[in-house]
């Protein structure tokens, strides 16, 4: 850290897009906080924030800081995009206003109350069928994977034939944010044919008609959006609404697994399950960078990010930045996690969040009825993701309770959503 761009703005020559970081992040993510509020990224040409403050004020700044440009590397000024740009993620107002407004209706209250009963009813019997074969499973494809897939195609509309495909489309399209490295490479042969498969599911006749997806398009019938927009609002839920479910899903499902005292307090206390879900989305940050453009230059501190540069925002350092949390890398239920930057901040904030929220209620409800302990069964693995922070594999071992029968104090009833 002892080079300067000009005589101030502290430089890191790491990239932060290798595999040792992708591994480990954390080490690189103190040494960018310690290094000031802006850090040039000589590899890139970028500048990063690491700092909470920063992150957050980035965030909220839309016109300081623009999505229109792209939320990854690739800058849409001066570069095609690979796919027609989001109309959420990669656009700022007016443009995406309309659509904005119309997909927080259709995934407001209204709609996940009545999705509550049934998210429950699923997660129970997949919880239920998953202790049929043993105490011992792989915690990602079994419970953070196969949970999502499970309730959320349905609830877009989607058919089933096909879903599979949803994971990998997700995969590349996160690698796709980051540098032309391996990880995009890998999935490059394949991303025709996942992205046709993508834009399939997003016609209104490939829908049913009373899910989110049809729900999108009648807004559009109504002239709250156009009809050419319509797929691309429903291209937005099946691009992030899976992938950063089922790793936020791995990370709770890992910090309880190395926390048993945690888990005991979130089974004794069935209200707690909600914040464990963001306290893990803090603490693991699933979602780790997103991109944005300087509009001007802009001065950060005693620095200047230059118009027309990229940003790299580290959503993870910021949520571990020991200026905003006490003792941030601590897993801790009565932390208070509210504030956390892992679903954004401001008008790009996930529109979705509330969905994974559901989803993790629902399936760690279903759990904490059935799991009395739940432990580490072997060695984890990841999965490496040019912006994700991402599970491969979390072996785990449960010893069961059944499910109906008076409480004690051993086996607390945990049915939040009851």
């Amino acid at each position: 850290m002892s080079t300067t761009l000009g005589s101030t703005t502290p430089t890191n020559d790491t990239d932060p897009f290798s595999h040792d970081v992708l591994e480990n992040p954390q080490p690189l993510h103190t040494a960018l906080r310690d290094a000031g509020p802006v850090v040039y990224l000589p590899k890139y040409d970028i500048y990063a924030f690491a700092r909470y403050e920063q992150v957050h004020a980035a965030l909220v700044d839309w016109q300081g800081f623009q999505s229109a440009a792209g939320v990854g590397l690739s800058n849409f000024r001066f570069e095609k995009p690979w796919r027609p740009p989001s109309l959420l993620l990669e656009a700022d107002p007016p443009r995406h206003d309309a659509p904005r407004r119309v997909l927080s209706k259709v995934l407001g209250p209204r709609s996940l109350h009545k999705l509550r009963r049934q998210w429950l009813t699923d997660a129970e019997e997949l919880v239920d069928h998953l202790l049929m074969d043993g105490d011992e499973f792989d915690a990602v494809p079994s419970l953070a994977a196969a949970f999502p897939l499970r309730v959320f195609p349905d609830a877009v509309g989607i058919p089933k034939t096909g879903r599979e495909n949803l994971l990998p489309y997700g995969d590349h399209l996160f690698n796709a944010f980051g540098p032309q490295n391996d990880l995009v490479a890998e999935g490059s042969p394949h991303v025709g044919e996942l992205s046709a498969w993508v834009s399939g599911q997003c016609a209104r006749d490939a829908l049913t008609d009373n899910g989110f997806g049809a729900h999108i398009w009648a807004a559009a019938d109504r002239g709250d959006i156009t009809h050419e927009q319509a797929p691309l609002v429903v291209r937005s839920l099946l691009s992030a609404g899976v992938d950063t479910t089922v790793h936020g899903l791995s990370a709770v499902l890992y910090a309880l697994a190395t926390h048993p005292d945690q888990w005991l307090r979130l089974r004794h206390e069935p209200a707690s399950i909600r914040a464990a879900f963001d306290e893990a989305v803090r603490w693991e940050s699933p979602v780790q960078t997103f991109f944005r453009t300087a509009t001007t230059d802009i001065r950060v501190g005693d620095h200047i990010v230059p118009d027309g540069h990229k940003i790299l925002m580290f959503l993870g350092a910021a949520n571990r930045a020991p200026r905003r949390w006490t003792n941030p890398d601590s897993f801790d239920l009565t932390r208070d996690p509210s504030g956390h930057v892992g679903f954004g901040m401001g008008l790009h904030q996930c529109v979705g969040q509330h969905v994974a929220r559901l989803e993790a209620e629902a399936l760690l409800t279903a759990l904490a009825e059935r799991a009395q302990t739940i432990e580490l069964a072997g060695p984890t693995k990841r999965h490496h993701n040019n912006t994700l922070r991402a599970w491969e594999s979390i072996p785990v071992r449960v010893r069961t309770v059944r499910r109906s029968g008076a409480p004690t104090t051993t086996d607390p009833p945990a049915r939040a959503l009851r």
